[in-house]
């Protein structure tokens, strides 16, 4: 039986304090606390780390989360693979933003209203009683509307998640290898969350239905529309004279299937159809792979952007970036 105790942890940390600074006060000072894999099955009073925001405890056999009412600057808590059936006096900690609680004992997704800066929940891969699925508390649901953005209920064995539908701003579901058999059951949810741009429902038996990626596509409201997405990459093509940047957020609405949108006024379609078309025509003009390498010479010429080298001239032809812009990386 390990407990962590605040001796515990100024062991582990090697706590050196400086002249007339006591361990108290070094306590005090510490953000994160890494307990890993320790045999770890309780949590004493730690309320002397008063500014702790990371805690690992991972990989333990904590059964009961107790004693952390004083981390009121906990942002990221880490408790998978331990032995919690029941997610317990968390309600405390108001700006904690990630919480991981994958394979554990849990049924029920509860007890955490209040937690209105939570923009992650990791509760895969529960240890259920055979037949046995996860379950969503609808109070718990609502009061995650707002923060959750980010939630992964994988391997727990979900026939449906059409409850989830009160989650407004979840941008990413992850619900990989459950029992989810109907594209007609996904079609409530992904008609409410308007925000989710990004959907994984690998291992489930849907997946096997003909057509089924675009199905889900065609009832969803943000997945596979561009205009969804918030990052905007600008693409660089190496030039002679000034270089020019072309924001694929600004132009990807205004062509449908690689045409001018009926949306655009004519004299923008005409105009960003010339810019584009010169854009292509002078890069693949400058392009290295297109002219000789006389012997002697540098092989690609190093685009300058402001008065600074550009880190992907190096590399030959600079290629838009616009596959990483529909992925959102």
């Amino acid at each position: 039986m390990v407990r962590l105790t605040l001796d515990l942890i100024a062991k582990s940390n090697n706590l050196k304090p400086r002249k007339e600074e006591t361990i108290a006060q070094c306590l005090k000072k510490i953000t994160h606390v890494n307990f890993s894999d320790r045999n770890i099955d309780a949590i004493d009073d730690l309320s002397l780390c008063k500014s702790l925001s990371v805690l690992y405890l991972y990989d333990n056999r904590i059964s009961h989360v107790t004693n952390l009412n004083f981390s009121t600057n906990l942002t990221h808590l880490y408790l998978q693979n331990n032995c919690i059936s029941c997610i317990e006096n968390l309600r405390s900690l108001k700006k904690l933003e990630k919480l991981y609680l994958g394979g554990n004992y849990i049924a029920v997704i509860e007890g955490l209203e209040g937690l209105e800066e939570l923009r992650e929940l990791h509760v895969e891969s529960q240890r259920l009683p055979l037949g046995e699925k996860l379950l969503f508390d609808p109070r718990t649901l609502r009061s995650l509307a707002k923060s959750l953005s980010v939630l992964n209920v994988s391997n727990n064995n979900i026939d449906d998640i059409k409850d989830l539908e009160a989650l407004e701003n979840l941008n990413h579901l992850i619900a990989v290898d459950n029992q989810l058999v109907h594209v007609k059951d996904l079609e409530l949810l992904l008609k409410k969350l308007l925000k989710l741009w990004k959907l994984d429902l690998n291992g489930n038996p849907v997946c096997l239905k003909p057509k089924y990626r675009d199905k889900v596509i065609l009832m969803s409201k943000s997945l596979g529309n561009f205009e969804t997405i918030h990052h905007i990459v600008p693409v660089y093509y190496p030039q002679v004279g000034n270089p020019k940047v072309v924001f694929f957020s600004d132009v990807q609405r205004y062509f449908v299937n690689g045409n001018p949108s009926s949306e655009c006024p004519q004299e923008d379609k005409t105009k960003i159809t010339e810019d584009m078309g010169q854009t292509l025509s002078d890069s693949a003009k400058d392009c290295p792979r297109s002219r000789k390498v006389q012997k002697g010479k540098p092989r690609e010429e190093v685009t300058k952007m402001n008065g600074q080298e550009h880190p992907c001239a190096a590399q030959g032809t600079l290629q838009p970036l616009r596959e990483s812009v529909l992925e959102g990386t």
